[in-house]
């Protein structure tokens, strides 16, 4: 399997289950794993040939994506879990 299939696998994959945290109405999580699928698919989209000129703006988004998401899963561990 090719790493860019992957990791837009890995996209989808977080993709649904967000899906199936909304549908439980549980929207801490269903945003959190939106925001990792997010990452994912953004980070791959950096990597694209087409889309080479807009590599620094997708790069940015990636990582602020990144950090975002970092945030609202300590955010989540913190005030659900524990």
């Amino acid at each position: 399997m090719n790493a860019t299939i992957r990791q837009y696998l890995f996209g989808i994959i977080f993709l649904a289950v967000s899906i199936y945290q909304f549908f439980k109405h549980d929207y801490l999580e269903a945003s959190l794993y939106m925001l990792a699928a997010l990452s994912f698919i953004s980070n791959t989209l950096t990597g694209e040939p087409k889309l080479v000129a807009y590599k620094k703006i997708l790069v940015i988004i990636t990582w602020s994506l990144i950090i975002i998401t970092g945030i609202v899963f300590l955010y989540v561990l913190q005030f659900k879990f524990l």
